[in-house]
Formats: C-alpha cells, structure tokens, sequence
C-alpha cells in the first residue's frame, strides 16, 4: 500500500511540474508574437496623428507627402468605386475644399489597429459653409500603409444631401 501511495505521489508531483513549464512556454511565445505588432501600430498611429495634424493646419502639401506617389481612394466626394489620385491631385482636392470650408479642422475621436498596416479612424469634420452655417461630419478612413506611406484612403460618410 505505501508504494501505491507514493508512486502516485510522484506520478502527480511529475505531471504537475511539466504542465507549469508547458503553461511557462507558452506564456512567453505569446508575449513574443504580440509585442511586434504593438511596435508597428504605434507607427502607423503615430502617421496618422501627424496626417491630420497636416490636415488642421491645411498644410496640403506635407499631408500630400504622406501618400505614396499614386493612392487609391474610396470616397463619396470622388464618385463610386476606387480612384486613383496623385499627390498633385490630393493637394488640389483639399485646397478646393479648404477654399470654400476656410475653417474646416478634423477631431480624431478613436483608432483602431487593424493587422500591420491598416488602421482604421473615427473622427468628426467640422467647419463653416459659405452661408455661415456650421456643420459637423462623422467619417471613418480605413488607412492601408506600406513602407511608411498611405497607399489606399477608403473613407466612409453619409454624403446624403438634404
């Protein structure tokens, strides 16, 4: 009876010691897979930050700089479907706009990561239309980056006029 006993003593002191180191490695591949994603979308938050940054000083052509030389854009101002614009013609869609909303500033409410190179942007335009009115607009910009630069700006907003 007492070898019973202490063969199950050591059976469990054995099983209980190698589930531990089980649970210890895993502990540590996954602090190792999740650090390295942290890194980069605090870059790519930190490009954001200073996209709109850009934006609120209508600095047009510093935030032109942030896209590669031809990005993709989904945006209803644009029309339908996904457009192509240069940096050229992204300097000169804002200065349209900045031109008739002279007051037009962007209020980043949230970020959201989304894998290693999008993020994704709530935020609220406001600004003065010609009339004197105020208005004030939810978007949200899903933001593809590669090689530190926006190559695709797919923008969602109601566009509805009343």
């Amino acid at each position: 009876m007492k070898k019973i006993t202490i063969s199950i003593a050591i059976f469990i002191l054995l099983t209980s010691c190698d589930s531990n180191k089980k649970e210890t490695n895993l502990s540590k591949k996954t602090t190792k897979t999740i650090t390295p994603m942290n890194n980069f979308n605090a870059k790519n938050k930190d490009l954001v930050t200073q996209y709109f940054a850009y934006f609120n000083k209508h600095d047009w052509q510093s935030m032109a700089t942030m896209y590669s030389k031809i990005a993709d854009f989904k945006d209803p101002s644009l029309g339908d479907g996904i457009v192509k614009q240069t940096r050229e013609q992204i300097v000169k869609k804002y200065s349209e706009l900045h031109a008739v909303f002279s007051d037009i500033h962007d209020e980043i409410i949230q970020t959201y990561p989304s894998g290693n190179n999008h993020i994704i942007v709530e935020f609220i335009s406001r600004g003065t239309a010609p009339d004197g009115s105020k208005f004030e607009l939810p978007i949200c910009t899903i933001f593809t980056i590669e090689n530190g630069l926006i190559t695709k700006d797919f923008s969602y907003f109601d566009n509805f006029e009343e």
